[in-house]
This record gives C-alpha cells, sequence and structure tokens, in this order.
C-alpha cells in the first residue's frame, strides 16, 4: 500500500445536506482501519473520509454513515473493509520512482547478490508495499540489466500489498503509455511489449514477471513469509502509521533480514534511534543490516511483537 499524502478537503452543500459523519462515526471508521490497517487517520481528516466514502454509502443503498459502520463492523461486512481502504487510500507510484535506490541496486547491492546466486544461493527480494507493480517491475527490470539469465537461477522477488484490487493490478502488469518515460530507455525493450492494436497502453514483458510473485499482505497483521530476505523495500507507507506502529515494523523488518541485508525506506522515513542500531546508514534512506548484532532492547522488542 502506497499512500498518497492525505490532505483536508472541504465537504459541499449539497453533500453535506445529504447525509452526515458525526464525530462518533469518524472516531469508529479512524479506530477501525488503524486497528485493522495501521492508518492513522487524524481529527483534521474527517472532510476526507466523509468525501472518500460518501460514494460507499450510497451504492451499498444505506442511509447514512451510521449504518455504514454498522455494515463494515458486521460479519457480513467484512468484504467491504478492503473496499473502504481502498476509497480511504490512494496508490501513488511510479517506475523508478526515487531513483538514488535504483542506483544503488544496480551499482552496489545486486552484484553481489547475482554472484551468489550463481553459486548457487538462494536471494531474496521484498517489495514490501509495491502498489500497482512499478516498483517490483522496476527491481526486476534492473536485475535481468545485470542478469539476463536471472529466471534460471534462485533469485526471487515477493510482492504484496494490502489492497487485493490493486494486486490484480500489479500482476496484470499493463500501464498507460505515459508511464512509459519514467522506465530508463536502456530497459525499456529488456521491460515492456507492444499491446497488439493498442498504442496507448504497454505490458510488461513475461520475462519479468515470471521472477516476481504477487501476494496480499498487511504489514501490520500476521505475516505469511517464513523465510528471510536479501533486500526489502518499503517506501512511503509508514509515515501513514503512527510512531508505534512504525517502530514494531521497522523491528520486525530487521528480523526478517538476513545479516548483511539491505532496507530501503522512503525519503521522508527515519529509522528512529533503537532500531537504527541494527544497521549502518549506506546511502539516503538505504541501510544495510550489521552482520552480526548484539543481544540488546530491540531484540527483546522484536519477541514481544511476535507474541
Amino acid at each position: 500500500m502506497s499512500l498518497a499524502k492525505l490532505p483536508s478537503i472541504p465537504l459541499g452543500a449539497s453533500a453535506a445536506s445529504e447525509m452526515n459523519l458525526s464525530d462518533r462515526d469518524f472516531q469508529a471508521i479512524a479506530t477501525m482501519v488503524h486497528t485493522e490497517f495501521g492508518l492513522h487517520l487524524q481529527a483534521s481528516k474527517k472532510a476526507l473520509v466523509f468525501s472518500r466514502l460518501a460514494r460507499r454509502v450510497r451504492d451499498l443503498g444505506l442511509p447514512g454513515f451510521g449504518d455504514y459502520v454498522a455494515h463494515v463492523s458486521s460479519k457480513d461486512g467484512e468484504a467491504e473493509k478492503n473496499n473502504m481502504l481502498s476509497a480511504l487510500t490512494t496508490n501513488v507510484t511510479q517506475f523508478f520512482r526515487e531513483g538514488h535506490h535504483f542506483d544503488q541496486l544496480r551499482n552496489e547491492v545486486l552484484p553481489p547478490l547475482i554472484k551468489r546466486a550463481r553459486s548457487g544461493t538462494r536471494v531474496r527480494i521484498w517489495s514490501a508495499a509495491c502498489s500497482a507493480g512499478q516498483e517490483p517491475y522496476s527491481i526486476a527490470a534492473t536485475l535481468l540489466g545485470l542478469c539476463p539469465d536471472a529466471a534460471r537461477l534462485d533469485i526471487k522477488i515477493l510482492a504484496t500489498d494490502i489492497d487485493p484490487v490493486i494486486i490484480a493490478k500489479a500482476r496484470e502488469g499493463r500501464y498507460p503509455m505515459e508511464e512509459l518515460s519514467a522506465i530508463p530507455p536502456p530497459l525499456r525493450d529488456i521491460a515492456t511489449r507492444k499491446v497488439p492494436g493498442s498504442d496507448k497502453e504497454f505490458d510488461i514483458a513475461p520475462e519479468l514477471k515470471q521472477l516476481i510473485t504477487f501476494n496480499i499482505v498487511n504489514l501490520v497483521g500476521d505475516w505469511p513469509m517464513k523465510g528471510t530476505f536479501d533486500v526489502i523495500l518499503c517506501r512511503n507507507v509508514a509515515i501513514y502509521f503512527d510512531k508505534e506502529t512504525q517502530a514494531r515494523l521497522w523491528r520486525r523488518f530487521t528480523t526478517q533480514l538476513n545479516p548483511g541485508g539491505y532496507l530501503m525506506i522512503g525519503h521522508s522515513e527515519r529509522l528512529p534511534d533503537a532500531e537504527a542500531r541494527a544497521f549502518s546508514s549506506v546511502g539516503i534512506t538505504a541501510y544495510q543490516k550489521h552482520v552480526s548484532t548484539p543481544a540488546t532492547a530491540l531484540d527483546r522488542n522484536v519477541k514481544e511483537d511476535r507474541k
């Protein structure tokens, strides 16, 4: 899940006259999305919640927000929680966004990992909030630019997001032509294919798709992955969590990384001091886990997280 900045949006007079979002209903929604998804909605976002969810209320044929809260809190409304999340979040991303991370992958991170893979070692990369797929496809294109035979090696990319609708779009791998310019020209032939009969869209090449597994994962819920990773990218998501949720997420990433593994986060994000002790800063919002880290309070906190 990659979230756009949540602005304050004024209520229109006509919309406000149709239904009302009470403080009680807003707090119920805010509590639910925080508990279920980690999303932190401050009181100043009440107008945004109204504007984003009013259509869901109408589409479901419900009289008002009180009925919507009751529905989404019920067993029958379980599926609506994902629709609510999709409405409240905006997936903003692009190919090769924050290009310094992809420069670092190409020049420093991937070459030794490819060498290890050629010797028979398993290599795993996680795009932990992949949105519509541009990030993992950018990773795969960078990898294939360095290692055209990557599919024959034990190198895999896991791409996850909380939104099943956006995961389906990512898995499809079809994008409007205006996004093509963000892919570096040397990689376009590797990464893309023309859509027959259309000059408005392009497809991601099957050679990239076969390197990636897309799955639905809630970053604040249980993680199904048993293995560890050599690289984790989780960019521009944690800033929408409260401090406690952020710290827990960084701790969980720490345990999910192999010694010497890399964590890349968003341009507005920083690791708190307690979590940063397990890493060395190796670039712009890029961190490398220490090969050997002594037991600390961080380790105890991780054990508590797992309970």
